[in-house]
């Protein structure tokens, strides 16, 4: 991309791909969304109240599981257990998920989870059903939101459910992602793919969707990229005192660096099973890496693998382009996340401030690492 059209891109809210800072080398699919894969709808409420709320629901639905009875092959690799990941222990267990995935606040985690079960069985065809593991995944976004007034209702839950599409994904400041901050700046939902080509095993789309709120450095094409730096709070004689700290942030004069959470949710239609699905997982998590995660001691980061796939007995030795893949598209997920997000502020006055992205073309630029398309 001529650097004219990224400064000019620079200028808005725009993804990493259209700034020209897209991680890898690989090709996304279609709308570069995890909708991408066939049998995903994705579908959000974003809950905002003044300054005091900024939450919401994010609600990953398998065309699949979103039926009586309905199951898929599932792996789940937890990379640090600092979360309250609603059904994890039977879904490692089972290798296998029975309810659509929902994102959202950490302490709103459970009134979700009550809120899915009344969902699932609702459904037609399960009258009979006495037994049920919902997947809730959550992030904690209690520094911009009031998050002890728990605000999410089986209202928002079903609506979310209902407001499911295959459509391109929202990202930025919505849904799970509202109220959330990762690396220094204002997080949210992000969401990519890749189209990969597995010789002679064919073909697969592999999507990611990200719920941000993690700490670390941003890293942009291998370029550092620091709130203090980022946002002018070098500059001798500048008045604007440094962004208030979050969950998200990691001051430089911090021993231990304070984390949060990262949720994942990959969606593959290579036909794989549960145990090679779990390595996926694991190497989503490793993906994180690629956008600056520090992996803190108080991080909860998890990722959730599923297939909508018919199986086709892949070997493990042919599964080296979706781990590269998955890699990408959770770094590009990240760098989205952030990019589309704005400036929020919130609950006790506090704020957190979106990434420049004219500062981030500026770096880019200088070390010439931004790529042609």
């Amino acid at each position: 991309m001529p650097l004219q059209e990224c400064s000019a891109a620079a200028s808005r809210r725009v993804r990493a791909r259209e700034l020209g800072v897209a991680p890898g080398t690989g090709r996304p699919g279609p709308a570069n969304s995890i909708t991408d894969v066939p049998g995903v709808r994705v579908g959000q409420v974003t809950i905002r109240e003044g300054t005091r709320l900024h939450t919401g629901v994010t609600a990953i639905v398998l065309d699949a599981v979103d039926v009586a009875g309905g199951r898929l092959p599932a792996g789940l690799f937890v990379g640090n257990g600092y979360g309250k990941l609603v059904g994890a222990t039977q879904l490692a267990e089972l290798g296998e998920i029975e309810t659509p995935i929902l994102l959202t606040g950490t302490l709103s985690a459970f009134r979700v989870a009550d809120a899915l079960v009344s969902y699932v069985l609702a459904t037609p065809g399960n009258e009979q059903v006495e037994s049920l593991n919902p997947v809730v995944g959550e992030t904690n976004d209690g520094h911009l939101s009031d998050i002890r007034s728990r605000p999410v209702t089986e209202a928002h839950v079903l609506q979310a459910l209902a407001d499911a599409t295959a459509e391109p994904v929202e990202q930025g400041c919505v849904g799970a992602g509202t109220g959330t901050a990762a690396l220094g700046f204002k997080g949210g939902i992000g969401s990519s793919s890749r189209v990969v080509d597995l010789g002679a095993h064919g073909s697969c789309t592999v999507g990611v969707l990200a719920q941000t709120n993690f700490s670390g450095t941003l890293t942009v094409r291998g370029i550092p990229i620091t709130p203090r730096e980022a946002l002018g709070l070098n500059t001798p004689g500048l008045d604007t005192p440094p962004p208030l700290r979050s969950p998200g942030t990691r001051p430089a004069d911090d021993e231990e660096p304070q984390g949060n959470s990262c949720m994942l949710v990959v969606a593959v239609d290579a036909g794989l099973d549960a145990r090679q699905l779990t390595r996926v997982a694991t190497r989503a998590v490793f993906g994180m890496a690629h956008a600056g995660s520090d992996f803190a001691q108080g991080s909860g980061d998890y990722a959730i693998a599923f297939d909508t796939g018919r199986s086709r007995g892949i070997p493990d030795n042919a599964l080296n382009p979706v781990f590269f893949a998955v890699q990408e598209a959770v770094a590009e997920a990240v760098l989205d996340s952030l990019f589309l997000a704005t400036t929020t502020e919130g609950f006790h006055d506090h704020v957190m401030h979106a990434v420049p992205l004219d500062f981030v073309l500026e770096k880019c630029a200088a070390a010439g690492v931004l790529t042609r398309s």
